[in-house]
């Protein structure tokens, strides 16, 4: 167990999904028996068929607007003016063809034993980047990972990972370079040189409003592109399996499959992974992208040493708000509910029961401001946390471990 929050947040009305594709391989039943209980167990991965438009519809006010020629021209046509998109398609169609080349399909093969059908063979379909000439590429970690299990069904570890590249219909077997399941990014690799990597941009600088393009293998419709805008950057979601992420959103559609693909700018460079999106009655057009500045420590780590190394205290605690700290006689912090055999904790003496309300000087509230600052440090390097224990304010000394194996995936 890593430095976790046990606090579940209960959504009634949408879920989020990570946009990968499921496919029957064997067997007629699959779908109703396996299939259903399967999505939503591992890889939560509902098809949802929706409309989403990249270019929103022209509203009578801007008929009448002055555009600059440089940006769109008008046209009178009876009494109104009709905006030229040329320039915006101009844009697409250059994008497009800049950044396909680049981007690939991923189908996954593993097997899933059920007690109601026995032995079925199954495939996953999601989208890659292609970071480098060399054959590596940059997907989604619940694309290519599929292992799970409950008192229904069993899934294997994937059999076979294959990779389609842009215009070619030849299969490349690839194989898992790194995974990390804390940012849901992987990196697996092809033994093919000359690929055409993609441009990384700077998500930093995204703006809402700006064009934006994703590109990927929706429902398996490989080098399928959709257009619209950045709708939000640094958006907090918590995904379906208890994940919190910072994450870019947009209205450019985003369908199963399409996660591992590139989110790129009017320039065609790379500025996010496409993982998930929102579903519910009423939604539409709620995609949303990991920014390629926090992937590329990510990725880096996993090609040159096959994980993700982060320093580790060893305790899993739950936030307490102003209400429930008054309701149990607390105080508002970090609650620790247990602390790892072992670890850093253990060892600077902290304690379940204890409430953390400081690290370095500075006063937290909550589990992600912990480990916010706690990821700020190096491996070896000492903390101070300040912690609240029967009343009493105390200051202990922490040695930042490294994240063990299990919980790197």
């Amino acid at each position: 167990m890593g430095d976790n929050n046990t606090k579940n947040e209960e959504n009634k009305k949408f879920s989020f999904t990570k946009s990968n594709t499921i496919k029957e391989s064997k067997g007629n039943g699959f779908g109703k028996s396996v299939l259903i209980p399967f999505c939503s167990g591992i890889i939560g991965a509902a098809v949802v068929v929706g409309t989403c438009f990249g270019v929103p519809s022209i509203r009578s006010t801007i008929f009448d607007a002055s555009i600059d020629t440089k940006t769109g021209t008008t046209q009178s046509v009876g009494t109104q003016n009709l905006v030229s998109l040329s320039n915006y398609s101009d844009t697409a169609t250059n994008v497009a063809s800049k950044v396909l080349p680049s981007i690939v399909g991923i189908k996954v093969q593993y097997t899933v034993n059920s007690i109601f059908t026995g032995s079925q063979n199954a495939v996953a379909e999601g989208s890659g980047i292609i970071l480098n000439k060399d054959g590596y590429i940059l997907t989604n970690n619940h694309v290519v990972s599929s292992s799970d299990s409950s008192s229904f069904y069993a899934v294997s570890e994937a059999s076979k990972i294959t990779v389609t590249l842009y215009h070619d219909p030849t299969e490349y077997e690839a194989k898992v370079i790194g995974t990390d399941s804390q940012t849901d990014l992987a990196v697996i690799k092809i033994d093919k040189n000359d690929l055409t990597p993609a441009e990384l941009g700077d998500s930093s600088s995204v703006v809402v409003g700006e064009f934006a393009m994703a590109v990927g293998s929706p429902l398996g419709m490989e080098s399928s592109v959709t257009s619209g805008i950045i709708s939000a950057v640094n958006r907090t979601v918590n995904s379906s399996d208890g994940k919190t992420y910072n994450l870019i959103q947009t209205d450019a559609a985003i369908n199963s499959g399409n996660s591992g693909g590139a989110l790129v700018n009017s320039q065609g460079q790379v500025i996010g992974i496409n993982t998930l999106k929102l579903n519910g009655t009423g939604v539409e057009g709620m995609g949303f992208a990991i920014p390629i500045n926090s992937a590329k420590p990510i990725f880096e780590q996993l090609i040159s040493n096959g994980k993700v190394t982060r320093p580790y205290i060893g305790l899993s605690g739950r936030d307490l708000t102003e209400d429930l700290a008054k309701a149990n006689n607390l105080v508002v912090g970090v609650y620790v509910v247990s602390v790892e055999p072992f670890s850093a904790a253990e060892k600077a003496g902290i304690k379940a029961g204890d409430v953390i309300i400081g690290i370095d000087g500075t006063s937290i509230e909550t589990m992600d401001e912990l480990n916010n600052i706690k990821n700020q440090h190096k491996i070896g390097d000492e903390i101070s946390l300040k912690l609240n224990r029967d009343g009493k304010e105390i200051d202990v000394k922490v040695t930042l471990q490294e994240q063990p194996s299990e919980n790197q995936n």
